[in-house]
């Protein structure tokens, strides 16, 4: 479990594609330290399980089902990536609960700068809407946010100058893509209601 709060600003060194998976090499030496093999760590979000490690550098395997859900697959060598390692019992928890288990994906649509925050607008898959609620809490690419505004397509988040210092919310623009896990709290009490997707 983690709690999307970012411990540091990776990079991808290597990608090595295969038929239906792939190998990123990732460095990152604040998540690498005291790292072993089986170890989980949240790559934009996704937990990934660690192969192997060597100083400040993991290897981690993505498989179809990983790339075909997440924004993963667009990642290349120099791609900077949010990182996070599995928040230990009885830490802080100063984010939310996040799984690492991606939801969909949805697309930076629009940037508003201010002179101490940033409002950004990110487009919301239909079947994700319902999970999504003013105040509420969203993991993007790995980052625990608070609502600011739900539409039925859209949301909105207002980001500090620290997340945009430290995260890749500080570096993508229009048009690029980003992971998205809704609260899983929300989609618990649907399925105990009977109520998914309106109906019983």
């Amino acid at each position: 479990m983690f709690t999307g709060i970012v411990e540091e600003l990776g990079e991808i060194t290597a990608v090595e594609t295969l038929d239906d998976a792939c190998r990123f090499r990732l460095r990152g030496p604040v998540v690498t330290e005291g790292a072993r093999h089986g170890d989980s760590i949240a790559v934009n979000g996704v937990c990934l399980t660690v192969v192997d490690h060597d100083g400040d550098e993991f290897t981690a395997d993505v498989m179809a089902e990983t790339l075909n859900r997440s924004s993963l697959g667009a990642l290349a060598v120099g791609s900077r990536v949010n990182l996070e390692r599995p928040t230990a019992v009885g830490a802080r928890l100063g984010g939310h609960i996040v799984q690492g288990h991606v939801d969909g994906t949805g697309e930076i649509l629009e940037r508003k700068p201010s002179e101490h925050w940033e409002l950004v607008k990110i487009s919301l898959p239909a079947d994700l809407a319902r999970y999504v609620v003013e105040k509420g809490s969203i993991t993007v690419d790995g980052i625990s946010l608070t609502v600011v505004d739900a539409g039925p397509d859209f949301f909105t988040v207002s980001l500090i100058p620290t997340t945009l210092a430290l995260t890749t919310l500080g570096l993508k623009q229009p048009g690029d893509p980003v992971n998205l896990e809704v609260d899983v709290i929300a989609k618990y009490v649907e399925r105990l209601l009977g109520t998914q997707g309106g109906t019983r």
